[in-house]
């Protein structure tokens, strides 16, 4: 079973950086759609940002046009989310996910597979 595994979390302050990051088997990396969703406590999860298999063509959530943006490192087979100007609300727990190409995505429903999670939290 192919595995996805965050990294880069913590706690920071609004207005701070954080870079996060996904390990992914080289194929997943070269061959999927590639995203990061959140999860606050008590809301549903919600699309971040996600990057085509070519990595040509990325997406992103409106609250995070400007601030966030991902993109993939071929060579050390991850995919990150660079996170500028964090805010309160940004804070919840991110996932890394795989979708086969075409599928829609912005849906989690696209997506086949995740990883566990690293948590983010944004103090004000």
């Amino acid at each position: 079973q192919v595995q996805l595994v965050e990294s880069g979390g913590g706690l920071v302050q609004a207005g701070d950086s954080l870079r996060l990051s996904c390990a992914a088997p080289r194929r997943t990396v070269m061959w999927y759609t590639m995203a990061w969703f959140r999860q606050a406590p008590g809301k549903e999860r919600e699309f971040v940002a996600a990057i085509s298999r070519s990595g040509t063509t990325t997406y992103n959530a409106d609250s995070v046009k400007g601030r966030f943006s991902i993109s993939k490192d071929n060579a050390k087979n991850t995919v990150n989310l660079q996170m500028n100007g964090l805010k309160p609300e940004d804070t919840a727990v991110y996932y890394c996910a795989a979708a086969q190409p075409g599928s829609p995505a912005r849906l989690p429903g696209s997506y086949e597979t995740w990883g566990q999670g690293t948590q983010v939290t944004v103090s004000s």
